[in-house]
């Protein structure tokens, strides 16, 4: 009998909000977390069901009824299970494949249900090490030197994964995992690509482990934080994307926070995980963080399932005021109201906790600016608005984030509240945001080939084409690059056919075989085709990590300077007072710096 993949069942729960889903069937009513009915499947007078939309599900306490969205349907419409899927996957667009029982299903199930305990049993024994190991001292003093000790440790399972490999493959061996499976896990890979014989490396050494889990609490990656500074890697490295786990739809912390953030009715969306740790650590215990990156619409749709409010804590710099406003776009699309907690400059959540204290950040967070007033205080902090044309320019930009707002309550309310702010008449700023409404984000008409021949190539930048074109023929570059996230977000921004590499970064196609890379190109809309195959006739360098890097290198470097200029700019203002003067300066030295060492940063 033909059966519907557990893949498709997790994708059409994952897309359907049980609280829209049973408030269309009859009204629901807040109470405290929850909502409340008249439960429909037995005669009360008072309510007693429940619709919980931190965990999905909905249960009656007078009757016993409950379960999640395919539940509901299944006992209010009875239908069978298949049917009530078929009508949840009708409303939230999905197309159900359904396949025959296949063995090898059921095998790929028991896969996936050993590398979940992999994980967890590889969680433990690094949690062991770091809480008992000699060899990890330098772990334990870190952790001291942040303020954290045993307890913070083994609340949230840290562990340490030290610099020899043979500690954790005998571990794993005696655990009775398999090299193939360590491979599927991503804590190992083979140290020759399609050579079984060449051993395994481990992704992880010598780093503080952070167990990342699902919403349920299961581990299912990690992330390992640099111990000893090694410029061949990042700071912070995660997992790679497995059948387990895919970056764009996992929080950091999400697990923990899921029921406080519903009950608070507000998440809190910080930067890194040890900035998470110190807020559920001082009790805010709503915050969580996205994973190494550019934050999604899964991430906004997934918290929409229980909030709908988020206040953004990200560093005052300029990566951050530009990560903030990403962020913004795909939350305010989902339908959740922004707002931003304006760190002083150098401190983030860890810091501003251990230096200020609780009272601090909950003052912080409550003080939070509306999105636009802080984006308006922004840039009359960088001068934009000294200028008629800064002004101008702010006012198409804003205009074009209001664009992105989905209710139209809230958009009308932001439209005429900034063109106030801005001096710029209502009609004016109204049609502004209707024209950015029409803009297309894409143009699709493009990607179709006209009749006189084929389709127009995706316009990109140079150096994006060689990012491309280096990480589809070099597995070891496009690992690379997959760790370089922040740095390739600021390089990125702006940039012509910076959407084709993250693309390939997001899907991370099999490089090193041809019948799949091709089958990944053939997906691809036929501009983007047309804009990467001719990059891919060329030769492959000799070093094609050191030709990536050095590219990247030239890119940031760009972008330093662009910053700088606008700096520069800036500092020509008579008017400015000396405190800001002195920051501007300040603000100058550093990029001066980062530009002069800048060459070698990226360098393997």
């Amino acid at each position: 009998m033909p059966r519907i993949p557990e893949e498709t069942v997790e994708q059409v729960l994952a897309a359907t909000d049980i609280v829209d889903l049973i408030g269309s069937y009859f009204p629901l009513k807040r109470a405290g977390s929850d909502f409340s009915a008249l439960c429909p499947f037995h005669n009360e007078k008072t309510p007693s069901f429940r619709v919980n939309p931190g965990r999905q599900t909905f249960k009656c306490f007078g009757c016993g009824e409950g379960g999640s969205a395919v539940g509901f349907v299944m006992k209010y419409e009875n239908l069978p299970f298949q049917d009530a899927l078929r009508k949840l996957a009708q409303r939230a667009n999905i197309t159900i494949e359904e396949e025959a029982y296949d063995p090898q299903v059921d095998k790929a199930r028991r896969t996936r249900a050993r590398l979940i305990e992999l994980h967890k049993g590889a969680a433990e024994f690094m949690h062991r090490l770091l809480m008992s190991d000699p060899r990890a001292q330098h772990a334990r003093d870190y952790l001291k030197s942040r303020g954290y000790g045993s307890e913070m440790a083994k609340r949230w399972l840290v562990g340490w994964m030290p610099e020899s490999p043979g500690d954790f493959l005998s571990w794993a061996k005696e655990a009775g995992f398999s090299g193939r499976e360590l491979i599927g896990s991503g804590l190992a890979n083979l140290k020759q690509e399609g050579n079984s014989r060449s051993g395994l490396y481990l992704r992880f050494r010598d780093r503080l482990m952070f167990p990342i889990r699902n919403d349920y609490g299961d581990v299912i990656a990690f992330s390992g934080r640099q111990l000893r500074e090694d410029p061949r890697s990042g700071k912070y490295i995660n997992s790679p994307e497995t059948s387990l786990f895919k970056k764009s739809r996992v929080f950091f912390g999400l697990d923990a926070a899921r029921r406080s953030m519903a009950r608070e009715h507000l998440a809190i969306l910080c930067e890194g995980q040890l900035d998470v740790i110190a807020c559920h650590e001082a009790g805010f215990n709503h915050t969580v963080a996205a994973l190494g990156t550019a934050f999604t619409a899964e991430h906004a749709r997934l918290l929409k399932r229980y909030t709908n409010t988020v206040v953004i804590c990200f560093d005052s710099d300029a990566a951050g005021h530009k990560a903030a406003e990403r962020a913004f776009r795909e939350l305010a699309t989902a339908g959740l109201e922004v707002k931003v907690a304006g760190l002083p400059q150098g401190e983030d959540p860890d810091s501003l906790l251990k230096g200020q204290g609780n009272e601090a950040f909950a003052e912080l967070i409550t003080g939070a600016r509306d999105f636009f007033d802080y984006m308006i205080a922004h840039a009359e902090t960088s001068g934009t608005l000294s200028q008629p044309t800064g002004r101008a320019e702010l006012g198409h930009h804003l205009a074009e984030l209001a664009a992105v707002i989905s209710d139209k309550v809230s958009k009308d309310t932001i439209i005429n509240h900034l063109s106030v702010r801005l001096g710029i008449g209502t009609g004016e700023f109204r049609e502004a945001v209707v024209e950015a409404e029409r803009r297309p984000h894409r143009n699709y008409d493009r990607d179709r080939p006209s009749e006189s021949g084929p389709a127009r190539p995706t316009p990109a930048d140079r150096s994006v084409l060689l990012l491309c074109q280096y990480a589809l023929q070099s597995p070891e570059v496009l690992d690379w690059l997959c760790e370089q996230t922040e740095t390739l977000l600021d390089a990125l921004e702006g940039r012509p056919g910076a959407a084709l590499l993250r693309g390939i970064l997001a899907r991370q196609p099999a490089v090193g075989d041809a019948a799949k890379l091709n089958a990944f190109l053939a997906r691809l809309p036929e501009a983007d085709q047309a804009a990467l195959l001719p990059a891919l006739e060329q030769p492959v360098p000799e070093d094609p990590l050191g030709a990536a890097a050095e590219t990247l290198g030239f890119m940031s470097q760009q972008m330093l300077q662009r910053d700088m200029d606008a700096k520069l700019t800036a500092l020509s203002r008579a008017d400015l007072p000396p405190d800001e003067l002195l920051q501007l300066q300040q603000e100058i030295l550093d990029l001066q710096n980062l530009l002069k060492n800048s060459p070698g940063r990226f360098r393997s």
